[in-house]
C-alpha cells in the first residue's frame, strides 16, 4: 500500500513523504490518522501543501534573521522543582524552553533551530545556541528552584 505520512514518525517516514508499506501497516497509520492512501488527488493536494509550508517557513526564517540581534542578548528564566544538591526533579525540555522565550520576549522560532542536545537536569546558567542557515547567536537561561 502507497501512503502519504501526515506526520513525522521517527525511523518510518517524514512528514509528507510517501512510501510503499505493508497493507496492514498502512491502515492502521490511516486510522490513526498518521497517514492517508497516496491517490492521485491526495499526492496532488499534499504538493500544495509542501509548497505552501516552504513558503511559509521561508518568510519565518527570513523574520528571524532581522530578529537575531534580539535573541542574541535574551536572558530567559525558568523555574522547576529541585532537591538540595540543584538537581531538578523534572528535566527541561527545549518546548519549555521555546515556550518561555514566546512568553517572556515575544520570539517565536521552529524548534529546529534551537540546539539542546540533552534536556536541563540541574540549576544554574546556561547558553541555548540558536542556529539559523549559517548564522549562530546564543541567549541565556537561568534555571532556578521555586520557593
Amino acid at each position: 500500500m502507497l501512503i502519504i505520512f501526515l506526520k513525522d514518525i521517527p525511523r518510518i517516514g517524514k512528514k509528507y513523504e510517501t512510501k510503499e508499506v505493508a497493507d496492514g501497516y498502512g491502515r492502521h497509520l490511516v486510522a490513526q490518522k498518521l497517514a492517508e492512501p497516496a491517490t492521485k488527488e491526495a499526492l496532488a493536494r499534499i504538493q500544495g501543501k509542501m509548497a505552501t509550508d516552504a513558503t511559509m517557513k521561508k518568510v519565518h526564517t527570513e523574520l528571524l534573521m532581522k530578529n537575531l540581534e534580539a535573541i542574541s542578548g535574551t536572558m530567559i528564566t525558568l523555574k522547576g522543582k529541585a532537591n538540595e544538591k540543584g538537581h531538578l526533579f523534572a528535566s527541561i525540555h527545549k518546548e519549555e524552553v521555546l515556550a518561555e522565550l514566546k512568553r517572556s520576549a515575544h520570539l517565536e522560532m521552529h524548534p529546529d533551530y534551537v540546539i539542546l542536545d540533552r534536556p536541563l537536569k540541574a540549576l544554574g546558567a546556561y547558553e541555548i545556541p540558536v542556529v539559523i542557515e549559517k548564522n549562530r547567536v546564543t541567549f541565556a537561561v537561568e534555571v532556578e528552584a521555586l520557593r
